[in-house]
């Protein structure tokens, strides 16, 4: 067939395996499909794609492989055994087909052309991925719903989420995982690794998406758009939330008490209502805070500082302050008001409604506000610090009395 030659009889024979064989060569036949092999080593192989015999186990974990190379190849993930190099840079690589990937991105190339458009890629599992865009095939199909795929990879994931498999568990905490890449980017919360880094300015991440939703701070893009109103956001998270504000769906539940939320954040915040923690600490005195908010509020009774308005609703509501515009009225009575939130609480004064309930005793409240500054009776937290004594107030009313103390000024003529 050519001019090679061999030490070994073993070194012929899989080097012929190379050249195109003739089908009339191919003499051993797979029962189940019509596929022919020329070696009935390969032939016991494709049967167990049939059969889903796995013979080869791991012996420190539980897998189990169809081949006996993916066995050699998997037990270099526990002992960290890297044997492959790349000649360009540091990287080192546990499977030859990765370094073989790797080198592409230095040298440039992408081998796998689409006949459809002019798409190249590096890979022929992402030439055929991209091929289904062009032809809507899901080839792969969820047993257990409807839903199809175009990636037996993708249907993979799919299933963990009826049978609740996470097979990838984190070896700092107790954390697992449905997804490898879940675990790779949960890994990064204990080593503090951010390895996307922003080109405009110093800003790093260690999720890919959220760099890239970080990029629109600079380019001012606001791909999503709301459906229902003309809002426009930079990231999808950020839609999702604000759809919540148009439905009135509040998936977040206190399991303390029956309060209920829009974002995790508001019900992490609640949390702290419960168990009194106050993570938040002033580096001017010993005052705590149970919200990032209120310290800095705080922080400016030491600074005198009047921060700059730097949001577009707190620059529309400012601006209302200035020229006396009260566009929102109550329809039962003549009041009117410069913020629509502040129609909804006077609208209570005519329903008698009181939506924000005590936790901890049964007292009700119309104002949110009301509420907050209630529960400094059970918590005894006095947020509001006299900057020329020590004196502390739970509201800042109170506080802004007792400055007066200090100054001579009678409040109340």
């Amino acid at each position: 067939m050519c001019e090679a030659t061999f030490a070994e009889k073993t070194g012929m024979t899989s080097h012929r395996g190379s050249f195109q064989i003739s089908p009339l060569e191919k003499l051993f036949h797979c029962n189940i499909c019509e596929t022919t092999f020329d070696r009935k080593a390969h032939l016991t192989t494709h049967l167990r794609i049939h059969t889903g015999e796995k013979p080869f186990h791991c012996n420190v974990c539980e897998a189990a492989f169809t081949h006996k190379c993916n066995l050699v190849t998997h037990l270099r993930t526990h002992i960290g055994e890297k044997s492959f190099h790349c000649s360009m840079c540091e990287a080192t690589f546990t499977r030859k087909g990765s370094l073989i990937f790797h080198l592409r991105t230095h040298r440039g190339e992408k081998p796998f052309n689409c006949s459809m458009c002019e798409a190249t890629f590096a890979r022929k599992a992402s030439l055929i991925f991209h091929l289904g865009t062009h032809t809507g095939e899901k080839p792969f199909h969820c047993s257990m719903c409807e839903a199809t795929f175009a990636q037996k990879a993708s249907l993979n994931r799919h299933l963990r989420t009826h049978i609740g498999e996470k097979p990838f568990h984190c070896s700092v905490c107790e954390a697992t995982f449905t997804e490898k890449t879940s675990l790779i980017c949960h890994l990064r919360t204990h080593t503090g690794e951010k390895p996307f880094h922003c080109n405009i300015c110093e800003a790093a991440f260690a999720q890919k998406c959220n760099l890239a939703t970080h990029l629109r701070i600079h380019t001012g893009e606001k791909p999503f758009h709301c459906s229902m109103c003309d809002a426009t956001f930079a990231g999808k998270t950020n839609l999702v939330c604000h759809l919540r504000t148009h439905t009135g769906e509040k998936p977040f539940h206190c399991n303390m008490c029956e309060a209920t939320f829009h974002w995790k954040s508001g019900l992490n915040t609640h949390l702290r209502v419960h168990i009194g923690e106050k993570s938040f600490h002033c580096n001017m005195c010993e005052a705590t805070f149970a919200k990032k908010s209120s310290l800095t509020c705080h922080r400016r009774t030491h600074t005198r500082e009047k921060p700059a308005i730097v949001q577009q609703g707190h620059l529309i509501n400012h601006v209302k302050t200035c020229t006396g515009d009260k566009p929102f009225h109550c329809h039962i009575c003549k009041a009117t008001f410069d913020r629509k939130a502040f129609l909804t609480g006077h609208l209570r004064i005519h329903t008698g409604e009181k939506p924000f309930h005590c936790t901890i005793c049964e007292a009700a409240f119309a104002v949110k506000y009301s509420l907050t500054r209630h529960l400094r009776i059970h918590t005894g937290e006095k947020p509001f610090h006299c900057n020329i004594c020590e004196a502390v107030f739970a509201s800042k009313s109170n506080l802004s009395r007792h400055l007066s103390t200090h100054s001579g000024e009678k409040s109340f003529h």
